[in-house]
């Protein structure tokens, strides 16, 4: 067990851990800690803990000390110089005629590093670039290359809900969204409905696939056969929130059939997963047993189940 702090750096960046060499911290703290990147100003977010390490050996970074008032000032005066910086450095884009779109610029806390946040579709050139902007800012300059997730999470904005973008207010990572789950929650299929600002499926679509997972597994297919309390039916349709279905079942003295919307608790599954062999197996069979059924005449001893 290690002795630990959190540091973030943006609001919703991931969380850095480091050790804090038995000096307690408060959470809403900054401290200047060394990075990566060089050396940066965070916000203590989680306190002094005991974490169990996933990898022997690695060496944590130490606080370098907290934050005073000076320090505040110069990140001040750094966020005014990335303005500046940005201006620039739109202009001599322009100038190099390069097909790419700046998103965001950030100096380090030391000013030893610039660096630019960009998103283009295409490989771009950018050497003539970085000279021109070295030999302005005096200082080491870093281009990155960023998607356009992680443009929305930097520019922010109102999602379709009408609150703020959940990328830019509190997502860390980008879980992976498909349109299986779209299906699964019988949402529309339509790209408009379910793609964020960002052109991407909605990150809010993982959010509830777990219960509708849950959920379903509980309930029955369409087209499957169930009883009912009015007989035996065939499912039309499955409400999964509501834990609702709609099953087809005759009426009474008649042979039409009517739809009646049941409840869970009501209904019985015929067959619920694997179809039971009709060959007298001990086991279930695949859904083409008649086919593979070993006691069927003419297959094989050795079929499998």
């Amino acid at each position: 067990m290690v002795e630990v702090i959190g540091v973030r750096f943006r609001t919703t960046s991931k969380i850095y851990h480091f050790n804090p060499e038995g000096v307690q911290y408060i959470q809403g703290q900054f401290v200047i800690v060394e990075t990566p990147k060089g050396i940066e100003c965070g916000e203590v977010v989680i306190e002094n803990r005991d974490m169990e390490m996933k990898k022997e050996g690695v060496l944590l970074k130490k606080i370098i000390r907290l934050a005073t008032d000076e320090d505040h000032l110069v990140i001040k005066e750094n966020k005014d110089k990335e303005k500046e910086a940005f201006f620039i450095c739109k202009h001599k884009i322009i100038k190099h005629e390069l097909n790419m779109k700046l998103i965001d610029v950030e100096y380090t806390f030391d000013r030893n590093k610039l660096l630019f946040y960009f998103t283009s579709d295409e490989r771009v050139d950018f050497r003539d670039l970085v000279k021109d902007l070295a030999s302005i800012f005096k200082t080491r300059i870093e281009l990155r290359q960023i998607g356009v997730r992680d443009e929305t999470k930097m520019c922010g904005g109102i999602g379709i809900c009408g609150r703020g973008l959940c990328c830019n207010t509190f997502l860390t990572d980008f879980a992976p969204v498909s349109i299986k789950m779209a299906k699964d929650q019988n949402l529309s299929l339509n790209p408009i409905k379910i793609s964020g600002i960002c052109g991407r499926l909605m990150c809010c679509l993982k959010y509830e696939e777990d219960c509708y997972i849950e959920i379903r597994d509980k309930l029955p297919e369409v087209g499957e056969s169930v009883f009912t309390p009015d007989g035996k039916g065939e499912v039309l349709a499955v409400n999964v929130l509501r834990e609702q279905i709609k099953v087809a079942v005759k009426k009474k003295d008649s042979d039409e059939k009517e739809a009646v919307l049941y409840s869970s608790e009501q209904i019985k599954l015929i067959r619920k997963g694997k179809k039971k062999c009709n060959h007298g197996c001990n086991s279930n069979c695949k859904s083409n047993c008649h086919t593979n059924c070993p006691k069927k005449e003419g297959n094989s001893n050795d079929a499998k189940h």
